[in-house]
């Protein structure tokens, strides 16, 4: 793996990152709804396909024209995303997710090994360099035997290492509150695993990031606060 560091282009998670995601890796954002682990997976790609490398976003739970209108909305600033998708250097791909999910476990199986044949073809297809799957939730769904599931999920980090992709996967966390948190076992199975958190009332709410675990190379311990503005997240952290 070297040096080698896929970028986040994020103010402060770089910094947070020891320099950045370790090139080839498969990390995990996880988070509750609302923490913005989708929106922070879009703006990792954004960054690196303005750099000129090409990245796809595999929504697995949304349509892409809402993974696009959810990203201009929330960042404004980002005027040319449409460019880069026209450049063909930020591929979106999406599906309805119903559509994924089949009622008897010889499906289901069959189902994932489908979603998985896709995301390899969209990999080569595009020459991704560096790509979004969000979310593993819907993985989970589709392979209720925890068993089956694991070893499946071995699988498809094997398959994107195999690829030579750095992979951010996303993923729901069962709590908002950092003290609750319960992991999921296949957290373990990623090289990475990074968590956001939100506390506080509707109105007033808190967002914090951490880095729980970066296998094989430096990070934070620290949590640090996080910020959506229109320019993108904004990470405070003493490191950047």
């Amino acid at each position: 793996m070297g040096d080698d560091r896929v970028k986040t282009g994020i103010t402060g998670l770089d910094a947070m990152l020891g320099g950045g995601i370790p090139s080839t890796d498969q990390i995990i954002i996880a988070g509750g709804p609302g923490a913005g682990k989708t929106l922070i997976s879009f703006e990792i790609l954004y960054h690196n396909a303005k750099a000129g490398i090409p990245t796809a976003f595999i929504a697995l739970e949304e349509q892409p024209n809402t993974v696009v209108k959810n990203a201009k909305q929330a960042f404004p600033e980002f005027t040319d995303i449409d460019d880069l998708i026209n450049s063909k250097l930020l591929f979106v791909d999406g599906e309805d997710p119903a559509s994924k999910i089949t009622p008897s476990s010889d499906s289901q199986t069959y189902s994932f090994g489908n979603v998985v044949s896709e995301i390899e073809g969209i990999i080569k297809v595009n020459n991704a360099k560096v790509v979004v799957i969000d979310s593993i939730s819907l993985l989970k769904l589709m392979l209720p035997d925890k068993l089956i599931y694991r070893k499946s999920m071995i699988a498809l980090v094997s398959n994107l290492r195999r690829l030579g992709v750095t992979t951010i996967l996303t993923s729901e966390i069962s709590s908002y509150e950092r003290s609750r948190l319960k992991f999921n076992e296949e957290f373990f199975i990623f090289d990475g695993l990074v968590t956001m958190y939100q506390t506080g009332e509707e109105d007033k709410r808190v967002f914090a990031l951490e880095i729980v675990k970066l296998r094989g190379s430096a990070h934070s311990k620290a949590l640090s606060p996080y910020d959506i503005t229109s320019q993108g997240f904004r990470i405070f952290t003493l490191e950047q």
